[in-house]
């Protein structure tokens, strides 16, 4: 059959343009996400004033100077604008009705502040969930570190640099970029404390955002119930994944296991990574009461799992529903990263958040402080045993020092929930490894040295905060290992 004359010049043409032609015509220059960034920018700020006044016990003015310091166009500012602070409901709404919703978030107890739905008011503030379990007996103050806050004996030990820790501390609070604002400094060496500093307007009892830390939190939590059985690496989720669809073929996200997940090597669509963190995705669960388990269960497969690191909440939050199943009913889950690991370790100044439905945000929304940061610390440090108590197995703490497959020869620089020394790097152990949250959350392990480091920040901005440079900077003070691992 002879094709049509007319046909063939434009058809020519068109094989004619190469792709990237297509590709220009096809830009989008317009933000359409506009109008839910708006929102969500609101949803930030309700959220960080919440926490900050009524979780951290801040003044407005820190809360404008620092937790605000992360958006670019924070409303109002420390001597009022369009948002209300309700200290009696313990709550606070951002923003006018202007055509972007007043968002609102509200304290509740023992768990922090939960951020309402667009379309909820302060009237609704008694819906939201809370956590009345009580806490161990005994002051805190009067039980001996590191069950307990009580320091008998401040004196630095024989063999530390007492100049070279201070000059560690130095370099970790007197930065040359303004955007990173260190709020506190722990070192823990052989158990003892060795250097604890605050800045001004902090203290040891000041509860900031863990962002991401809180993901080496979940993932402890998670290895006690596949240390029990009850959890399995290698097994399929089990999950009812969104949308529900009438077609009987399985879904390719069965493939999906909770090593992928904790690996984050899903193979699910990005969202994170892919310019719309705030935006979509997780960030509705995180600024704008959506639900943290239905946005999860909604993301498709791109890629064969195991094969591709990207870095996504939605991995986590999805290993935590896992988690929510296998203990089968709200009350034992909201009662168990008390029972199992904050109290077993005197935690007692961490908040574990959840969104309004009652599922925890451990993707990243954990309020504490850096004493307890390093008690978190101290369990991996001391191979998962806490006063003679196995609380996670020596395989599981393996496992989240593991290089995850898909990193292995491109970076190597992320575990199981945990962040590893990056290849090539020489200038600090390579037994180290780290929790890492956004605007500078640090929990550092180093076996060899038998050292835990902490830091806590507010940073903004490009921030970039070289948590190995801090932790070679430390063991300059501390000096050559103590034990053989290297």
């Amino acid at each position: 059959m002879t094709m049509p004359r007319f046909l063939v010049a434009p058809l020519a043409l068109a094989l004619l343009v190469p792709m990237s032609a297509v590709a220009q015509q096809q830009e989008e220059n317009y933000d359409y996400w506009k109008p839910q960034r708006d929102m969500i920018r609101r949803g930030q700020q309700a959220v960080f004033m919440c926490n900050g006044l009524f979780t951290g016990g801040r003044t407005i003015e820190h809360v404008f100077a620092q937790e605000l310091a992360f958006l670019s166009e924070p409303i109002g500012g420390p001597s009022g604008g369009d948002y209300v602070v309700n200290e009696t409901r313990k709550a606070v709404a951002i923003g006018a009705d202007d055509g972007v919703p007043v968002m609102r978030a509200a304290f509740r107890e023992g768990i922090g502040c939960v951020i309402l739905a667009p379309d909820q008011t302060f009237e609704d503030i008694e819906r939201l969930p809370q956590l009345t379990l009580p806490y161990p007996s005994g002051d805190p103050s009067t039980i001996a570190w590191p069950d307990g806050d009580l320091v008998t004996d401040p004196s630095l030990p024989a063999g530390i640099d007492a100049a070279a820790l201070q000059a560690a501390s130095d370099w970790a609070f007197d930065r040359e970029s303004p955007e990173q604002v260190t709020l506190s400094m722990m070192v823990v060496h052989n158990g003892q404390i060795v250097h604890e500093r605050y800045a001004p307007g902090i203290d040891m009892t000041t509860r900031t955002r863990t962002w991401s830390t809180a993901k080496s939190l979940a993932v402890t939590l998670i290895g006690m119930l596949v240390d029990e059985g009850k959890m399995h690496l290698d097994e399929p989720l089990g999950f009812e994944w969104l949308p529900r669809t009438r077609s009987s073929a399985p879904d390719p996200r069965d493939a999906i296991t909770l090593r992928h997940l904790l690996n984050m090597s899903s193979g699910l669509d990005t969202i994170d990574n892919g310019g719309l963190e705030y935006a979509t995705g997780s960030g509705l669960s995180y600024w704008a009461g959506a639900s943290s388990v239905n946005g999860a269960l909604r993301q498709a497969l791109i890629r064969e799992p195991g094969t591709n690191w990207d870095y996504e909440n939605y991995d986590t939050l999805l290993a935590v529903l896992k988690m929510k199943q296998v203990l089968g009913d709200d009350q034992t889950y909201r009662e168990f990263p008390r029972r199992r690991l904050l109290d077993k370790i005197g935690m007692r100044n961490t908040l574990v958040s959840t969104d309004r439905f009652g599922d925890f945000i451990l993707s990243s929304q954990v309020y504490t402080n850096a004493r307890d940061l390093a008690r978190f610390g101290l369990l991996y440090l001391n191979g998962g045993v806490w006063s003679g108590e196995r609380l996670i197995s020596e395989e599981w703490i393996d496992f989240v020092r593991t290089p995850a497959p898909a990193t292995v020869g491109r970076g190597g620089q992320y575990g199981g929930q945990w962040w590893l020394v990056p290849e090539g790097r020489e200038d600090v152990p390579k037994d180290a490894y780290s929790t890492s949250g956004n605007r500078g959350q640090y929990t550092v392990v180093v076996p060899s040295h038998d050292l835990v480091i902490v830091r806590r920040g507010l940073d903004y901005g490009r921030q970039g905060f070289d948590r190995w440079g801090l932790t070679r900077e430390v063991i300059k003070a501390i000096g050559i290992p103590t034990n053989d691992e290297q």
